[in-house]
């Protein structure tokens, strides 16, 4: 069937420039429980966004729905690269709380195994392989099992998993809320480096409000629940970013505090 033809489903215009849409997405699951009310937001592509909300305001939920985990109610609808999203697609990495590691099989083997069902080449898994070890830290660990890790390490190696596909788009779902201060920050900034080589589309869901700030172009605030979109503030600073230059910036603390201030910390 060719574009504009009878029958055809037509495209919003603005879903060609755009990596993820949303128009008038709704969850309710069973019993009633609204999770979400008609969120609409559009995500450009290679843009950084982070989501912020008070916890239950369906932050997760949402991005579920963008990842094709689970279904928008019906009337409204979630596209990822211009097409209706109804199941998950090798265009999207999900990293989720908690890892997704097989016990028994080392950290090196955990990581490339999605490479390897991909069907990539050997020198191509090796390479990718090494460098997302290098860059979560994880070379001398890379022998060990999953156990033998800390949970922190468990949850840099689920990341990698993800990483090694280079995905268009990062769905993140508080992929270092297990982490220590100073390894969230490391990794706050290799995160970065590696998006700038990239250039994927990423929706981040944090709690972490400075966090947020330094990583994203936009930082879209949900209410509490049913969660709805709030605020849209985008964040200008230049890039590439590091943590003492970017948090010298006196916007910074002005967004913090602005950002405290809609959540509710006083």
């Amino acid at each position: 069937m060719t574009p504009g033809s009878p029958g055809a489903e037509e495209q919003p215009v603005a879903d060609r420039a755009s990596a993820i849409s949303t128009k008038n997405a709704s969850k309710t699951f069973e019993g009633g429980t609204v999770a979400l009310e008609k969120v609409s937001f559009e995500v450009a592509r290679s843009q950084f966004v982070s989501i912020l909300g008070p916890s239950g305001c369906g932050k997760s939920t949402l991005l579920r729905m963008v990842g094709g985990l689970i279904p928008a109610d019906a009337g409204g609808e979630v596209r990822v690269l211009g097409q209706l999203q109804r199941s998950p697609s090798s265009d999207v990495g999900i990293v989720f709380q908690t890892h997704n590691m097989l016990p028994w099989i080392t950290v090196e083997a955990n990581i490339r195994l999605a490479a390897e069902m991909r069907g990539l080449s050997t020198s191509e898994i090796a390479e990718r392989t090494r460098r997302i070890l290098d860059v979560l830290k994880l070379t001398p660990y890379r022998s060990l099992f999953p156990h033998q890790l800390s949970g922190g390490m468990r949850q840099r190696a689920a990341f990698g998993q993800i990483l090694i596909l280079r995905p268009q788009i990062l769905l993140l779902d508080e992929p270092f809320g297990a982490l220590d201060a100073l390894t969230r920050d490391q990794l706050n900034v290799e995160l970065l480096r590696l998006w700038e080589e990239g250039k994927q589309t990423v929706i981040l869901i944090t709690h972490s409000i400075p966090e947020a700030v330094f990583l994203s172009d936009r930082i879209l605030v949900m209410s509490d629940r049913p969660g709805r979109i709030i605020a849209d503030i985008a964040i200008d600073f230049p890039r590439p970013r590091d943590p003492q230059h970017t948090r010298a910036f006196p916007e910074f603390t002005e967004h913090v505090l602005t950002l405290n201030h809609m959540m509710g910390v006083h």
